[in-house]
Formats: structure tokens, sequence, C-alpha cells
């Protein structure tokens, strides 16, 4: 039954779930928020809804490119270079991000008569952004089923596990990750330097894919 709507980037993880969780998904949201790769997620978004049959909505929350602070909103510049696991990546946070995505998803979703909103966070996320962890997702799951005549409630499925082991899930469907963007620098190339590049070669290796993304050189 498609009873569900997901919160989709047009990044790996969110594209993977899409792939995966197909059958039961009735609405794709992508939200414009200003970020430095914004308008190549909104691609690679638009791509895959329009090959699976999935209605795609772009919604544009511009005031958070306007009034909040993030080097993901700053500039190709400003974003640092490293892992995940590095202190700076704390600049890359969007306060709040994923809380007003999933609300506004919410909305979405009754309006629709859906029932699910489904999210791509996983375990790699934890460490820097507050907003991905189990504890919040659970929270605002609650306050979601609360806050809605139907029960609207997060599924989650890959918040216990690792960037890598989703891209395995994707070899098992067959997912091309060319048709996926990553890099928090927003340019035609992948930088392969800033954390979510590095990550997501780690994944890709790990998942034993053969890379298929354009980085600079």
């Amino acid at each position: 039954m498609k009873d569900s709507i997901i919160v989709l980037s047009g990044g790996m993880d969110s594209t993977t779930l899409l792939h995966e969780y197909k059958d039961c998904i009735a609405l794709a949201v992508t939200f414009d928020y200003g970020s430095n790769h914004n308008s190549r997620e909104i691609e690679c978004a638009r791509i895959n809804c329009e090959q699976l049959g999935i209605r795609h909505i772009v919604i544009p929350l511009a005031f958070i490119g306007q009034y909040f602070r993030s080097s993901l909103l700053a500039g190709a510049d400003a974003i640092p270079e490293g892992h995940y696991s590095d202190d700076n990546m704390k600049s890359t946070v969007v306060p709040f991000r994923n809380g007003i995505m999933l609300a506004v998803a919410c909305g979405l979703a009754e309006s629709f008569g859906l029932r699910h909103v489904m999210i791509a966070n996983h375990s790699g996320d934890h460490a820097i952004y507050p907003d991905c962890r189990a504890p919040f997702i659970d929270a605002m799951s609650q306050a979601m089923q609360n806050g809605t005549y139907d029960g609207i409630d997060i599924v989650a499925p890959y918040t216990g596990i690792t960037k890598g082991e989703i891209a395995r899930h994707g070899k098992l469907i067959g997912m091309d990750y060319a048709l996926t963007y990553s890099c928090y620098k927003g340019g035609a190339k992948h930088c392969g330097k800033c954390g979510t590049c590095v990550e997501r070669k780690e994944a890709l290796a790990e998942a034993g894919i053969d890379d298929p993304t354009q980085y600079e050189e």
C-alpha cells in the first residue's frame, strides 16, 4: 500500500530509501533551503522519482538560507575538509533542519491522506547532527502522532545502520549512484575532500561498488 511520503534530498541515503521502499511511497518531497548543493540534489531527486513514477514536489524554505547560520549555507569556500568525525564538521549543521522538514512533511502527509513520513537518517550522522539521532526521531514521531488526527508517524529504517550498510542495500537492488549527489561544496564535480565526499567514497568501497562519482582532480 502506498501510504508514505519520503523526505528526499537526492543524496545517496534518501535515494536508496526511495528505491528500496518504492512500493509504499506515494509522494516525495525535496526542500530548497539554500544550501550550496541544493540545486544539484534536487535534479537527482527529480530524475529518480521520474524513473519510479513517484510524484515529486519541491518546497522552498528560503528563510533557512536567509536567516540560519551554517557553512552549508555560506558558499563552497566555507565548507571544511575532513571526515565527519572531525570536530570542524559541526559547522555544516543547519540548526533543526530535520525538525523543520519533518514538520512540513507531516502536514503534507495528513493533507494527502498518508500515514507515514520516511527519512533516511543513519548512524554515521549521529556524531554531529542532533536531529538525526534516535531520541530525536522517536520524540518527533510521537509529537506528530499527538498532533495529527490520523496519527502520522516517522519511519526511519536506517537509523541504526551505517552509510556503508545503506550502500549494500543499494547494491542488492541495483542502485545507480551516479544519479545521486553528495558534495557539500556544490560544484559540477564532487570535491572529494569534504566530509560527505569522504563518507561517500568509504561507503561505496565498503559495499564493493565501483564508484561512479566524478571527482575534481
